[in-house]
């Protein structure tokens, strides 16, 4: 069985929702995972927002503008009164729930619930139009498999327990909806998995049953050896390793969230990304074996902040990296890059929601100095500790750009460089020209 996700700009129009067909092969087994239609998630968050804040009146003049959207998409994609009447029950079902929570105490809980109705709407619409078309198909609750743990990471084997024996339930049919993104947490309320949502889902998914292969189809033909919307010329990367590709997700390559590899990583799940527009385009394969010899992509992380310890007790002061690494902890910000000397430590984060808080602590260290408006741009190859030449050319390609921090060698898949993020359009088609003309 193969594993299908279709993002939201590939369900975002009835038009494209039918031509999913050209994709999708009904007499192949295939669990089809799809996000919300484009925009709808937007709305939702809008929507919450207003609940969340108490206007409720703003909140339901949201839900109706969404819903007039909803009448219109319903009319163009089931045109047929039986199955438009079907339609119609749905969207009033979901959209008469979120009138109602103008009514009530709105918390957290209830707006994970308003942002799960976008999954619901599309995949139950599309189960409705395949039978309106005459294909069988089978609506999997995602409700009812997915779930989180008490750290509210994926509980791969509860969806392996529980969708095992839906998938047995129906052996005659081939063909599978569910939706991406949402699940249940530890408590059994309705939650999503935030990092990499659909992404995420397919290849837990996939990992679950253990699956032939996992295909995120978005609007790019894969993984391209740089970012298309800054440098022409840019070309589809063929195979990846998915550390590789880990690499490039985490550092800036939009097409994939890194924590979606995990799971098909773990699990020996190939991934392939491929274009929805351009469906015969080869895409990119995402597998455990890499392309060796090689300089792979350039990827670009913005919103970077860099920060400086300075310390003479650092000198052969054991322990003082950890002491600095437990402040970053206590306050769950992620550190991306990290360099080290005798007297100082650099390292960068992009989550500086308790920023203040941070630099207070590292102050009984020693000096601290930040830095802020900050780009990673990352190049990933083959840098095993074997091979020569390739860092230079990097260092070649940025010889005329300001360089803050450079960490290579923490893995064989990358060099990373911190510069002004002023400098980034500039950086990353100069290392084109450098690396791939």
């Amino acid at each position: 069985m193969k594993i299908l996700k279709f993002g939201g700009t590939s369900v975002g129009s009835p038009e494209r929702m039918t031509k999913l067909l050209d994709i999708i092969n009904p007499n192949e087994e295939q669990i089809v995972v799809l996000s919300a239609v484009s925009g709808t998630t937007n709305s939702l968050v809008e929507i919450s927002n207003y609940f969340l804040a108490g206007d409720k009146k703003k909140g339901s003049e949201c839900v109706e503008n969404l819903y007039s959207k909803y009448k219109d998409f319903v009319i163009e994609l089931l045109p047929a009164a039986d199955f438009q009447e079907m339609g119609n029950e749905v969207i009033d079902y979901h959209f008469s729930f979120l009138a109602v929570l103008t009514n009530d105490i709105f918390t957290s809980i209830e707006e994970k619930v308003v942002l799960a109705q976008g999954e619901l709407l599309s995949t139950t619409l599309y189960h409705i139009y395949l039978k309106s078309i005459g294909i069988e198909s089978v609506l999997l609750p995602a409700l009812d498999f997915m779930k989180t743990d008490e750290d509210n990471e994926p509980d791969i084997p509860f969806t392996t327990k529980h969708l095992t024996p839906l998938l047995e339930a129906n052996k005659g049919n081939k063909l599978f909806i569910t939706q991406g993104f949402i699940c249940r947490n530890s408590f059994g309320e309705v939650d999503n998995l935030r990092r990499g949502g659909s992404d995420y889902t397919a290849s837990l998914l996939g990992a679950a049953i253990l699956a032939e292969e996992v295909q995120i189809w978005t609007d790019i033909d894969g993984m391209h050896n740089n970012d298309p919307r800054i440098v022409k010329g840019t070309k589809p990367i063929a195979q990846l390793s998915f550390d590789e590709a880990a690499e490039l997700a985490y550092f800036g390559a939009k097409i994939l969230h890194p924590q979606s590899v995990f799971p098909a990583q773990k699990y020996k799940i190939p991934v392939r990304l491929l274009n929805t527009m351009e469906p015969s385009a080869a895409g990119t394969l995402i597998t455990h074996d890499s392309e060796k010899g090689k300089i792979k992509s350039i990827a670009a992380k913005d919103g970077i902040t860099a920060i400086r310890i300075q310390s003479s007790r650092m000198l052969l002061a054991y322990g003082f990296l950890r002491r600095v690494f437990e402040v970053f902890e206590r306050y769950k910000t992620p550190i991306d890059m990290i360099t080290t000397s005798e007297v100082a430590v650099s390292l960068t984060i992009d989550e500086t929601g308790n920023l203040s808080k941070i630099i207070e602590e590292l102050e009984s260290f020693g000096t601290v100095e930040v830095d802020t408006d900050h780009s990673i741009v990352c190049v990933v190859g083959d840098f095993g500790s074997e091979k020569h030449g390739f860092a230079s050319r990097v260092l070649e390609g940025l010889k005329h750009i300001p360089i803050r921090m450079i960490s290579y060698g923490g893995s064989n898949y990358n060099v990373s460089l911190l510069i002004l993020s002023k400098y980034k359009t500039e950086a990353l088609r100069s290392l084109h020209n450098r690396l791939f003309e």
